[in-house]
């Protein structure tokens, strides 16, 4: 039996301690804490296989708009899935009753859903048999959630937001954090054991300037929180939180009087903050190995993406190396191991442009191996979104390896291009080939030089084709772990977090293009 431990935490629920919502997260710690024992009390004899997954989530959201505090928004939730193998197939079913009586019931149903679904299924689940696994994780954290309360955070988003009202011209202005304290446990039959624990924090300073009829807006990160860290408050320092603010106002209103981004062919250097995006829906969804084998069509669509193609088909230009990595300190979807107790490591997915392997857990790497594709392997991918829907193949720390090019050398090399900066908008079709991409802020390249800020850049693409057009990827000081709290799959629907980190990419002869004010 394989054991990990990574990084004790010394406070698991540091944001449980204020007000009515302190009985509410004890009580789920509580569950967590007799829930081995109700489980292998209760669960039934004669399966295959079983599996009881605790999770606790106690989340926090603040914003402050126009110098006025919002209404705080606070949510625990707690909870358990109940897996049951038998006759072939698998049987998911969900409880917020963690009693003894509440297990028994859910084991029950997932065992009658088991049986049910025998009778249709075209793979044997009873052949995945993973090694039992004991461990645990958590998220370092210099500054715990705990030591700050919500006066003292309000102060600081009051601040924040109040440092964008530079001028007039600016209209709108928000300073927001989100955070959340996450513990899991996972307890199985063969007598896994696996314990982990996730402190998660996003910020977002937003701007929206007015002039002459022309309405554009900034964000520190992206309007859909493209910088999110695990972590305490300090996250707040890495995002510049406190000082960002005059920055974020200054480009809104210099984006207000820019004129539209120009049309045609030319080269695209891609920031951090746009390369999350591109990474996410143009090779992250794309190597989804459920979505491969069509568990997604009938909702979140495909790919173009088949079996035959790893080990030999060429995503990207020979500069493209992509790895799936859960164990990076800091980034926003670390963790020792999935849902389905697959241990996390490293993973090179794309090797100097060459697809290798699939963002599969080993579940579906095993239904893949069964229709041929023998070169498959599975890697810790599988995960749920919360306590009450079951684990699918999700993104996790999925990024771009980092080159030997610097920004000015990068720059320096284009005769007409665009530099993007932050997604704002996004479109691609159900196989997750063809794209088009918008961005808050760009700024023209001519003759090797950074020229004129333009407003509403665009672009649009073939992902293959894109990746195949990368000619140089920066080195390790423009490189930037990025991620999005967002990313939506499944049905029933499945929100989750996840985590892209990249270097500047310069990209040759791509169609680029302005949108309307």
């Amino acid at each position: 039996m394989r054991e990990r431990r990574i990084d004790p935490h010394p406070d698991p629920f540091p944001l449980a301690g204020e007000g009515a919502m302190r009985g509410a997260s004890y009580t789920g710690l509580a569950m967590l804490d007799t829930l081995e024992a109700l489980a292998r009390r209760v669960a039934p004899d004669g399966v295959d296989r079983w599996t009881v997954r605790g999770v606790v989530e106690d989340a926090l959201q603040l914003v402050v708009r126009q110098d006025v505090a919002q209404s705080p928004a606070r949510s625990v939730d707690a909870g358990v899935m109940v897996a049951v193998t038998e006759s072939a197939a698998t049987g998911h079913a969900a409880t917020s009753d963690a009693s003894e009586s509440g297990l028994a019931d859910a084991f029950a149903r997932a065992r009658r859903l088991a049986r049910a679904a025998a009778r249709h299924s075209v793979y044997d689940a009873s052949c995945h048999a993973p090694p039992p696994v004991r461990g645990s994780y958590a998220t370092r954290v210099q500054q715990p959630l705990g030591t700050l309360g919500l006066r003292e955070l309000y102060e600081r988003l009051t601040e924040a937001s109040a440092k964008t009202r530079v001028d007039a011209r600016i209209v709108d202005w928000s300073a927001s954090v989100a955070a959340a304290e996450t513990r899991q446990l996972i307890v199985a039959s063969d007598g896994s054991r696996i314990e982990q624990r996730w402190s998660h924090v996003t910020p977002s300073i937003v701007a929206t300037a007015h002039d002459h009829g022309v309405t554009q807006t900034r964000s520190s990160a992206g309007q859909y929180n493209g910088f999110c860290r695990q972590g305490g408050w300090e996250v707040l320092d890495a995002a510049r939180f406190a000082d960002d603010g005059a920055r974020v106002a200054h480009e809104a209103i210099e984006l207000a009087a820019a004129p539209p981004c120009p049309a045609g062919a030319m080269d695209l250097l891609l920031m951090p903050d746009q390369m999350m995006l591109q990474i996410h829906e143009s090779i992250g969804h794309p190597l989804e190995l459920d979505r491969i084998l069509g568990d997604e069509r009938n909702f979140a669509g495909d790919s173009f993406v088949r079996l035959d193609m790893f080990g030999s088909y060429r995503y990207g230009s020979e500069l493209l190396n992509v790895t799936h990595d859960p164990t990076l300190n800091g980034e926003f979807a670390s963790f020792a191991f999935d849902d389905e107790g697959t241990p996390a490591r490293r993973e090179v997915l794309i090797r100097e442009g060459v697809l290798l392997r699939p963002l599969g857990g080993a579940l579906s790497a095993e239904r893949a191996r069964a229709l041929g594709a023998t070169a498959i392997d599975g890697v810790a991918t599988t995960r749920a979104c919360s306590w009450n829907r079951a684990p699918i193949d999700r993104m996790s720390n999925l990024n771009v390896e980092p080159g030997d090019s610097t920004l000015a050398q990068m720059i320096g090399r284009v005769e007409l291009g665009v530099l993007m900066r932050t997604n704002c908008s996004w479109s691609i079709d159900q196989s997750r080939n063809k794209f088009q991409f918008g961005c808050e802020h760009a700024t023209m390249i001519r003759n090797g030089r950074l020229a004129e800020v333009v407003r509403n850049p665009n672009y649009r693409g073939v992902s293959a084709t894109f990746w195949r057009s990368l000619a140089a990827v920066g080195d390790t000081s423009s490189f930037e772990v990025m991620g999005t709290p967002f990313c939506g799959k499944g049905e029933p629907s499945q929100v989750i977090r996840v985590g892209h980190a990249a270097p500047a990419c310069l990209f040759t002869g791509v169609d680029v293009f302005g949108a309307a004010s």
